[in-house]
């Protein structure tokens, strides 16, 4: 995890997806307005727990107590981030972190048969 406030050559190269949509130079205008965090998580079903904890890209139907769902205002001052796949994440992650800022760590604690190891 790490605040730093984003470099808009970074910015354009995350969203070059969006760059043809005519919301893009708004939305880098936004997301270079003020600091960030950007964090890597790691765990059994990563993506999918953490687009649940996230919620629905547009506030207005993210479900209570998300973080979108709570914190958000409107799509397009969209609080929070979260990659679609781990491909996805994978891209992401050596876009915003050398490799030296990244901790590699596995879980060695035995679990119950409620969580497969």
């Amino acid at each position: 995890m790490k605040m730093l406030q984003a470099p808009e050559s970074v910015l354009a190269e995350h969203y070059q997806d969006l760059q043809r949509k005519p919301f893009y130079p708004a939305l880098i205008r936004y997301m270079s307005s003020g600091p960030m965090v950007a964090m890597v998580w790691e765990g059994y079903n990563v993506v999918r727990a953490s687009r649940a904890m996230i919620g629905h890209t547009d506030s207005a139907e993210a479900a209570p107590g998300t973080i979108r769902g709570d914190f958000s205002i409107h799509i397009s001052r969209n609080v929070i981030h979260a990659s679609d796949s781990v491909e996805g994440a994978q891209r992401e992650i050596q876009l915003w972190f050398q490799s030296s800022e990244l901790v590699s760590w596995a879980d060695t604690a035995p679990h119950g048969s409620t969580h497969p190891a």
